[in-house]
């Protein structure tokens, strides 16, 4: 079985510098929607590329073969440019802006056709209002397809419409394209007239036509997806995750969620983010890139590609940035930042602390307001903290410093140079009082 996904249009509806296929759902661009699907019911998968062909490039995984339409003459020319890439048992076509067609609906539409042995299988759907879609005429075997500006007042009366999605047998495919026609007014070869000149062809009527809706501007855009959240909440759910406002959480259609987690509203988890059990996130947090182990909590708080191991705490109002590893049973309080951070486990920064290009060992405490001086204005330094230190309140480590194990930095310090193990470390200046100053 292969693929081809056409997306070569412009989509000037979207009044965009990018090609339509671009927009994102859910912070996924619509053809990477469609490419990841088509490759759990394909072996191979191709695209169809045209305007913006450089940028969608860019963005598409490397194994997908790319072809290009120079000239957008119709959906029939755009299959055309795949040449002896159709010629297989079975060729399915999708189109890159119908990003919510789902693995079951392909599945059942692949099974259909190979049960059936027909030419080609074709998703339709019923709709009360079918207006701009090609309507469905049966005749045994046999199947047209109407446009809507070609059909009769009869044929109008039609309610099943075409989805254009279906699968062929790729050599008749391959072969009927080159007797279609564009002796049309737009002089566009199309797909669909194909079809009355196969002798069987069969058809899967769905009933979601959210399915094969495609975008065309943004209002369909943001209607696509807020279905699309509904249908990864109620995955999440029914999978045993607590989702305790779906209208107001916003998940990622590759992230992993483990039962008997919690997320509250206001909560963001982008990208292909995984989330063991029992955790408690949100609210008001953005995850993005991040791998967070069994029992973790994370409240208002803002985490970016790193690892939150199990059962350890952040927030609220905590930045996580790329590169950090919070340790098991770490504690992250309130106004902490970490940055390329390892931060051992049982250990805790628990107010007010920035922690940069830092190694921090097992049971350590960071006091109030920390700052590991990590930049001097030209190059980054690391900082490291042995097991079982005491960093008080206020002091400034000026990287490159090392810390010894078990030892203890004075509040307010400000260190520059090395501290051994089991040593105790001042770095203020003497304090000078000068009674009745402020008197005279």
């Amino acid at each position: 079985m292969k693929s081809i996904i056409l997306a070569a249009g412009k989509g000037t509806r979207m009044k965009s510098d990018f090609p339509k296929v671009m927009h994102k759902i859910c912070e996924k661009p619509m053809i990477n929607w469609v490419i990841d699907t088509a490759s759990l019911v394909s072996e191979e998968v191709g695209v169809v590329l045209g305007h913006g062909i450089d940028k969608i490039k860019e963005i598409i995984p490397q194994n997908i073969k790319v072809f290009e339409q120079k000239e957008q003459l119709g959906t029939g020319h755009a299959v055309m440019q795949c040449g002896d890439f159709m010629k297989s048992d079975d060729f399915l076509v999708l189109y890159g802006d119908v990003p919510l067609i789902s693995e079951k609906t392909l599945t059942e539409l692949i099974k259909k056709h190979k049960e059936e042995n027909n030419d080609a299988t074709l998703i339709t759907v019923n709709t009360e209002n079918p207006y701009g879609y090609g309507r469905i005429i049966r005749n045994g075997t046999k199947v047209k397809i109407v446009e809507h500006k070609d059909a009769d007042e009869e044929q109008l009366k039609i309610k099943e419409i075409n989805s254009g999605i279906a699968v062929f047998k790729g050599g008749i495919l391959h072969e009927t394209l080159k007797l279609i026609r564009n002796d049309n007014v737009q002089g566009e070869y199309y797909l669909t007239d194909v079809f009355e000149k196969f002798e069987k062809t069969g058809i899967l009527n769905i009933k979601d036509i959210t399915e094969v809706t495609g975008v065309n501007d943004r209002v369909q855009l943001a209607m696509l997806e807020k279905k699309a959240r509904e249908y990864i909440n109620e995955k999440f759910m029914l999978s045993g995750v607590t989702i305790i406002n779906p209208e107001n959480t916003y998940i990622s259609p590759d992230a992993k969620i483990g039962n008997d987690t919690v997320i509250y509203p206001d909560t963001y988890i982008n990208g292909k983010t995984e989330i063991g059990k029992k955790c408690i996130i949100g609210p008001g947090t953005s995850i993005t890139e991040c791998i967070i182990g069994d029992g973790a909590k994370i409240l208002k708080s803002e985490c970016e590609n790193s690892e939150i191991k199990s059962n350890a705490s952040v927030g609220p109002w905590s930045r996580i940035r790329p590169g950090s590893s919070i340790g098991e049973n770490v504690k992250i309080g309130n106004f902490v930042e970490t940055k390329k951070t390892k931060i051992a486990k049982n250990s805790k920064a628990q107010h007010l602390t920035y922690l940069g290009d830092a190694t921090i060992g097992e049971n350590v405490n960071i006091g109030a307001g920390t700052i590991t001086c990590n930049y001097d204005g030209k190059n980054k330094f690391k900082t490291s903290i042995g097991d079982e230190s005491f960093v008080g309140s206020n002091s400034s480590l000026v990287a490159p410093v090392n810390i010894g194990k078990k030892s203890l930095i004075a509040a307010g310090s400000v260190i520059t140079k090395d501290v051994p193990d089991y040593s105790l470390a001042f770095g203020r200046a003497k304090q000078v009082v000068k009674e009745d100053k402020y008197r005279k």
